[in-house]
């Protein structure tokens, strides 16, 4: 039986491993190979490590993190922030990744995906969007960890990904960020609908049904979270948590 995958998003900020509520507010969560273990034991299907800063600081995410990964991680895991080179992914990937994530020189330099896909395959090659709604309804995707506007249309940006030879699109809304309430399904679905590559829902799950939703009404691929496998209870308790693999098939039956 299908199954989609089911992936948890881990923001890094330093060497800690922090959640945000609407790209803001973020707060300590603890050691991330330490979760990487936890992961490990409940089986996760893939991860997926942002390094928040990266960009904005001007450097990639650091090797030595995504070796230690490497080394401890039995699932497959991806790596996001900072990627500008073709060395970047180079070493990346001999460090252990599986795929890398790109967000902000996608857009800077949309000619870079191109470059990218043609030396390590599609396969390889993940570009994060990261939307958030604007006056009067209208969407827009942001880059610098959605510090910044760009003005471009987020399904007509994705569809340029894709022609590129992007082998995957993560689409995150700024606005349901570590809400819990759900996905934005009208952006996921417009998304999945405009381009032929996998999509990620991301941004706002809270529980197992709103990965349902993702994936049976927006035509998700896949589908991410932070908060929902870093929190417990209504108080938001730290506590590193992914659902049994017997609960999602009987979710995406």
């Amino acid at each position: 039986m299908y199954r989609p995958r089911v992936i948890p998003i881990l923001l890094l900020k330093g060497l800690g491993l922090v959640k945000s509520i609407k790209f803001k507010d973020y707060r300590y969560i603890g050691d991330p190979i330490n979760a990487v273990k936890i992961f490990n034991d409940l089986k996760a299907d893939e991860l997926l490590f942002l390094d928040i800063l990266a960009s904005k600081e001007k450097r990639s995410i650091s090797l030595d993190f995504v070796r230690n990964v490497g080394d401890e991680a039995n699932m497959p895991f991806a790596v996001g922030g900072g990627i500008k080179t073709i060395q970047d992914i180079k070493e990346i990937i001999n460090a252990g990744a599986e795929k890398v994530v790109i967000n902000t020189y996608a857009i800077e330099n949309p000619n870079f995906i191109k470059q990218a896909a043609d030396i390590f395959g599609s396969s390889t090659i993940v570009v994060s969007i990261d939307v958030k709604k604007m006056f009067l309804g209208k969407k827009q995707v942001y880059k610098f960890g959605g510090s910044k506007s760009t003005g471009l249309d987020p399904i007509s940006y994705a569809k340029i990904m894709e022609e590129k030879g992007a082998g995957e699109i993560i689409i995150n809304s700024i606005d349901k960020d570590g809400q819990m309430q759900g996905y934005d399904l009208k952006l996921v679905k417009d998304v999945s609908k405009a381009v032929k590559i996998p999509v990620v829902a991301a941004g706002g799950a809270g529980n197992i049904n709103d990965l349902k939703k993702a994936v049976e009404e927006s035509y998700a691929s896949a589908v991410a979270a932070g908060s929902m496998f870093v929190y417990h209870g209504p108080r938001k308790a730290v506590l590193i948590n992914y659902p049994s693999n017997e609960s999602l098939m009987q979710c995406f039956k």
